[in-house]
């Protein structure tokens, strides 16, 4: 295929013409009178024709499509109106769908009420644990929940816990989700009221950790964070001789929230942390709360329950979150999957108030802010927000649509320094890029996102050329026989070496080298910050 070089205005939604000739087919579009093609761009052109004749992509379906993100012509475009699966390039879409519905100073809401009477430090009634669907409420978050009641001057509730997460359906898992995927925190179930594992708001999960025991041949220490008597841990570890190999592994049975802990870590070795999503994480928020409460002095007779706060319970405190602003550099930095879906639900609440939250309104109301954006959202399908469903499909001209559009709106400063910086070796800077494309002209330059699922690469965002220009990229690839995302990064190493006094003579046998990195995980393909250290 012949990719478009096509110069000027471009409209939200590009008509793009397929014209067959012979074996070939021809993107046509209108440029602009008088323009011409500079040769850095067809030197580029050149290159990235090159690039994408890997005989790695034969059989591929691969898009690319790079456009000058001031003025959005389009420079190079190939199968870009070829629909895709995105992989995590979806929360590009639902990351700005979410800025657009909710602002950027959204915050969830963790509040409790209880109902009855209060006489003295005795409240003759229930306590409710209400949440809004907060990514953000580690162990820490909880605790000081239950000293502010504490503080609230209450010490006893004669009646029930009662963990309160209507604020979203009950509908844990996406369409399409892998069950094999079930134990992962990347998988974990979505909730209204829900636990994070570690600082990097993992929702729905635990933090199992494992250090050697005392002596080789015995049992490993495991410990559980956030600590909590709901998630049983079964410790099948062993203790290693000095210089041996890390097998520790940790997988939760299926239905229940038993983690059984096996495998060898080393004498004197580092600490093993496996991050395990959580069989029910409305039950186990409420255990993480309800120690909290014992911990801080107040007593709950009753045991703890599910259901809704009547509307005449009192409220005791409002736990705030961090603003969404805050939020994005863990949600796309990370490419966190249970954001994107708490969010999602949340814009569904957000648009249609009396009902909870779901993917069935949430799906639509982010379709709707990203058509109003200027995505043609006839040529995408969201079937989730994070890019785990095989359901997603979207082109690389609508995201390069909705990188171009996205630079006009006022939370754009907050998202682009949210997005992965290529070669920064910082979890919260580079992100899923930090350890690529390290020593060329694209680190610290290039701010984009991935994606990464077996058959499944990606990598959508913003470069600057060295003659200062900046460009708007998407490039998706589905179904190639290996990973090819270093073939991705090559591509955006051409753009970030383009422009300037050299660019005529850009050729891809000139460019730096990039390093390939790719993780795997029981053979499958995925995101680097989805394995503990990979990055």
């Amino acid at each position: 295929m012949r990719r478009a070089r096509i110069k000027g205005p471009v409209l939200p939604a590009l008509a793009v013409v397929a014209v067959a000739v012979t074996a070939t087919a021809v993107a046509v579009g209108t440029a602009s009178a008088g323009t011409t093609t500079s040769a850095s761009d067809t030197a580029l052109v050149a290159t990235l024709d090159q690039i994408l004749a890997d005989s790695r992509l034969a059989g591929s379906t691969t898009g690319l499509q790079v456009r000058d993100a001031a003025s959005g012509s389009i420079i190079y475009s190939h199968n870009a109106e070829q629909r895709v699966i995105p992989a995590s390039n979806e929360k590009l879409m639902t990351s700005a769908a979410a800025l657009e519905v909710l602002g950027a100073g959204y915050k969830f809401h963790t509040i409790t009420r209880y109902s009855g009477t209060k006489s003295g430090k005795t409240v003759s009634g229930s306590i409710y644990l209400r949440g809004q669907g907060d990514p953000t409420m580690t162990y820490a978050q909880f605790d000081a929940l239950a000293k502010a009641v504490s503080q609230a001057g209450i010490t006893k509730f004669t009646g029930s816990l009662v963990a309160d997460d209507t604020w979203f359906d009950r509908t844990p898992l996406g369409l399409d989700w892998s069950w094999q995927d079930e134990t992962y925190a990347d998988n974990a179930p979505i909730s209204a009221l829900t636990v994070a594992a570690d600082a990097n708001y993992n929702a729905g999960a635990v933090a199992v950790q494992t250090k050697p025991g005392s002596a080789a041949s015995k049992a490993g220490v495991v410990t559980l964070t956030p600590a909590n008597t709901v998630v049983k841990i079964v410790n099948k570890t062993v203790t290693g001789a000095k210089g041996t190999a890390t097998t520790v592994s940790a997988t939760r049975g299926h239905g229940t929230n038993t983690i059984t802990v096996t495998g060898s870590i080393p004498l004197a070795g580092a600490a093993k942390v496996n991050l395990v999503s959580v069989q029910d994480p409305t039950q186990v928020a409420a255990g993480v709360f309800r120690d909290a409460l014992k911990r801080h002095g107040v007593t709950v007779s009753g045991s703890t329950t599910t259901g809704a706060t009547p509307s005449t319970a009192k409220t005791i405190t409002d736990h705030a979150s961090i603003p969404l602003s805050q939020l994005l550099p863990y949600f796309l930095k990370l490419s966190n999957n249970g954001h994107a879906e708490l969010l999602t639900k949340a814009m569904g609440r957000a648009k249609t108030p009396a009902s909870a939250g779901s993917w069935g309104t949430g799906l639509p109301a982010a379709t709707a802010a990203l058509k109003a954006i200027g995505v043609d959202t006839s040529k995408i399908t969201m079937g989730d927000g994070s890019g785990l469903t095989r359901r997603d499909w979207l082109t690389t001209a609508q995201v390069a649509t909705l990188l171009k559009a996205a630079q006009d709106r006022p939370w754009f400063a907050t998202w682009y320094a949210a997005l992965p910086i290529a070669g920064d070796p910082s979890p919260l800077v580079g992100g899923t890029l930090a350890s690529r494309m390290r020593g060329t002209p694209a680190a610290g330059n290039l701010h984009g996102k991935t994606g990464t699922l077996t058959g499944v690469n990606a990598l959508s965002g913003y470069v600057t050329d060295r003659g200062g220009r900046k460009l708007v990229f998407s490039s998706i690839s589905n179904a190639a026989q290996s990973n090819v995302s270093d073939i991705l990064d090559t591509a955006a190493v051409a753009m970030a070496s383009s422009g300037g006094p050299e660019a005529a003579s850009l050729r891809e046998s000139r460019l730096p080298a990039v390093q390939r990195h790719v993780v795997t995980r029981k053979g499958e393909d995925v995101e680097c910050s989805w394995v503990p250290g990979a990055c």
